[in-house]
């Protein structure tokens, strides 16, 4: 069957084929690409700033229309009331976040048991690689500018240890605060204090920014483009399969026609051997064969 596959016309048509599967190919490559689409794009409205007080409401939930949203604040840092969350990335490092309590002016005051005089939000500062890098929270009235964020979960049976904690979790942090907090954190961007940037992106040394983006919306799934996909790679292995197909029918042709151009007639070797030895074994009237001495007729 090889030398039926090795003819130029079936060559040619090899190429023709798998010519015809890459464009499939990259048609099913297309049609996977918009199988996958954002429901929504992303808003520009996150990165206007705004006020915290006019964004969101403490002792609420977090509603999913103001995450990421860039938000000012003013007010001051308590540096007694801050923690590290472990096991935060920078540039592909492990390493800690510093959260700070930040008091909010002109926040609203939550009212009932266990309400403080002053609303609180956390905030995270920046990073570090080393514990021991952690510096407190700048003092006096603080100009606050970052991204808001949902709180995160805390992680279950986990015992982070003192001045630690296992998540940016609020329900977490105004426990061992004991403050009325915002249902949400700030990822800080610039600190200002009388107009100058005492935050992390702007003094350097071992604490590092964060410089958390806006996150990318949610993803839904086209199923028809996705089958479409499918079936497109199905086409590309048709292609090939049609000319695979060819190329047998034509070696079953090519045996058919040695079949019908070998001479009729003529009986196998082994027929005609067989032949002589019978006409061999066989009496002859030439030569008739001796009666034996028992037979009757010598007898007589």
């Amino acid at each position: 069957m090889l030398k039926t596959a090795l003819k130029p016309r079936w060559i040619a048509g090899l190429v023709f084929a798998i010519a015809i599967s890459g464009v499939f190919v990259l048609l099913s490559q297309w049609q996977f690409g918009r199988s996958t689409q954002a429901e929504a794009p992303v808003s520009t409205t996150t990165e206007e700033t705004r006020q915290l007080t006019s964004v969101l409401q403490p002792g609420g939930f977090f509603p999913g229309s103001v995450a990421d949203q860039m938000v000012t604040a003013t007010g001051s840092y308590d540096p007694q009331k801050q923690v590290l969350v472990a096991g935060r990335l920078n540039d592909g490092a492990q390493g800690y976040w510093i959260v700070s309590a930040f008091a909010v002016k002109d926040a609203p005051v939550l009212k009932g048991g266990g309400a403080t005089p002053q609303t609180w939000i956390p905030v995270a500062r920046g990073w570090v690689a080393d514990p021991a890098d952690a510096v407190a929270p700048p003092s006096g009235t603080i100009e606050l500018t970052g991204r808001l964020l949902p709180s995160e979960s805390p992680l279950p049976q986990t015992d982070p240890g003192p001045g630690r904690a296992s998540a940016v979790s609020v329900a977490e942090l105004i426990n061992d605060w004991n403050v009325s907090s915002y249902p949400g954190f700030v990822a800080a961007t610039t600190e200002l204090a009388g107009g100058t940037d005492v935050g992390a992106a702007a003094t350097g040394g071992d604490v590092k920014p964060l410089r958390i983006g806006p996150q990318p919306p949610a993803q839904q799934v086209n199923w028809l483009n996705l089958f479409y996909s499918v079936e497109w790679v199905v086409f590309a292995g048709f292609a090939l399969f049609i000319w695979w197909r060819l190329v047998k029918d034509d070696y079953r042709r090519d045996l058919e026609d040695a079949l019908d151009e070998e001479p009729a007639g003529e009986e196998p070797p082994d027929d005609r051997h067989a032949a002589s030895h019978e006409a061999a074994d066989e009496p002859t009237d030439a030569h008739p064969t001796a009666p034996h001495p028992t037979d009757p007729r010598v007898q007589s």
